[in-house]
């Protein structure tokens, strides 16, 4: 068991007991990096398929089964988007404007690959629309980084500067999350929510009703794997912020997908209807954005007792930062990591965005463990996590570890984890989720479908 796995378990409040219900096949070769990702991703495994199975087991009232995690299923679902086609095309990777660029004292990295993050880039760079990388290159080259990272947030666009891990710590925002916890899980004042348990239902999170308010990629990695575990997960998008068909394709699988405009006083109550009945509130827009809407953690714990709310940024809901957009290639960047992970020359990057699906998996888990409490205790629950406090876990709480006599697999290979099937869009190919245990499901029940054509309701 890694030192990673024993602080994500204890982040969530757990019983350190059942960490010896945990098993590993370890495979050679798996995310190679400076730092250490294996670990790290294998940990947040770990604990999300731990909390399935407790839960699981909560619910049936037998004891919780044995899990067993495999660092090729590991690797291949970090990587889950870089794999997924659909009739033999893959989806979009990163747009021509997302990158490191050189500034005149160092490096920033922008994000682009949204069309209005990308005409806001060009605006604070006071470019016209259109402009092409060279014109970006040419505009960055004779500034300071740290003012294109303020001209840019002021735009509304998305960029940071490249900064090393001594630097991002001695900050105010590298301070607060070095005093956070990886994953906060907490109990607040109220009464459980009804449970719904189908006669005869094997999923740990069967009848649990998930409302996802939450776009690329850590929310939607974590509300797809309490698809996979049986929760009829709905999610919401704005009609105006259409989510790329390769990112809808890999993380919408389980899920049905449906359209409301906020700003409108029919779809609210609509809204409002649903949050009624629901179980589980998962967001991941930046910090106050969804506030006007009521949405914020402590309104909506105050609206329905029992509730479980999970919500998840790039920076964390707190001090100077916590009200930027970011994305985990920009939290890379700002914490130190791109540097560690460059050549001396140039910024790199981690092998796959682990900051993200890490995350993903460490808020799934921290749901499922709220709830089991509920269950135990009842209850409103809330979780709080972000892409900046697991940098953080990864630069300070992982060390790379040998096998401990687990079991090493051949070469790493992706085949075995990636599976196809026709679903109306056509034929997919997705990563399958490595979050498993004994009798557990192995596939999602359902494959992703139109975006944002599916009615506004539960579907029980």
């Amino acid at each position: 068991m890694n030192r990673a796995t024993f602080q994500a378990w204890a982040a969530l409040g757990a019983d350190q007991g059942l960490l010896e219900r945990v098993s590993y096949t370890r495979v050679p070769g798996v995310l190679p990096a400076r730092l250490p990702v294996p670990e790290a991703a294998r940990a947040a495994v770990s604990v999300c398929a731990l909390a399935a199975a407790e839960l699981a087991a909560a619910r049936s009232g037998g004891p919780v089964p044995r899990v067993r995690v495999d660092d090729g299923a590991v690797a291949t679902a970090f990587h889950s988007e870089r794999f997924t086609r659909l009739d033999g095309r893959a989806g979009d990777g990163f747009a021509p404007l997302s990158r490191f660029w050189r500034t005149a004292d160092g490096w920033v990295r922008t994000h682009a690959n949204y069309p209005h993050h990308r005409d806001r880039l060009w605006a604070a760079l006071g470019l016209p629309a259109g402009a092409r990388v060279e014109a970006v290159a040419e505009a960055l080259a004779g500034r300071r980084a740290a003012e294109v990272e303020d001209a840019v947030y002021e735009a509304g666009g998305l960029a940071v500067a490249v900064r090393d891990a001594a630097t991002w710590a001695a900050g105010e925002q590298g301070a607060l999350v070095a005093r956070r916890p990886l994953v906060a899980l907490e109990r607040q004042a109220g009464a459980p929510a009804p449970v719904r348990r189908p006669a005869g239902a094997a999923s740990p999170c069967a009848g649990t009703r998930v409302l996802d308010l939450t776009r690329v990629l850590a929310g939607p990695v974590a509300t797809r794997t309490l698809a996979l575990l049986g929760a009829d997960v709905l999610r919401v998008d704005a009609p105006g912020l259409p989510e790329s068909p390769g990112t809808h394709q890999d993380t919408g699988l389980g899920k049905r997908s449906t359209l409301l405009d906020l700003g409108r006083g029919a779809d609210r109550r609509v809204l409002d209807e649903l949050l009624a009945a629901a179980d589980v509130v998962v967001t991941g827009y930046r910090p106050g954005a969804l506030d006007r809407f009521g949405l914020a953690p402590e309104a909506l714990a105050e609206r329905r007792p029992g509730l479980v709310v999970a919500r998840l940024s790039a920076w964390g809901a707190y001090g100077p930062w916590g009200g930027r957009r970011g994305f985990d290639s920009l939290v890379q960047a700002a914490t130190g990591i791109a540097l560690l992970e460059g050549d001396g020359e140039a910024p790199g990057a981690l092998p796959a965005q682990a900051l993200d699906h890490g995350t993903g998996y460490l808020v799934a888990a921290a749901v499922l463990r709220a709830l089991t409490e509920r269950r135990r205790q009842g209850g409103t629950w809330r979780v709080e996590a972000s892409l900046a406090q697991t940098a953080h876990w990864l630069l300070h709480g992982t060390d790379h570890e040998p096998p401990a006599g687990e079991p090493a697999g051949p070469p790493y290979e992706a085949g075995p984890w990636l599976r196809e099937r026709d679903t109306a869009l056509g034929r997919l190919r997705h990563a399958l989720s490595p979050v498993s245990y004994e009798g557990g499901p192995a596939d999602w029940a359902r494959p992703p479908g139109r975006w944002g054509a599916d009615a506004p309701r539960w579907t029980a």
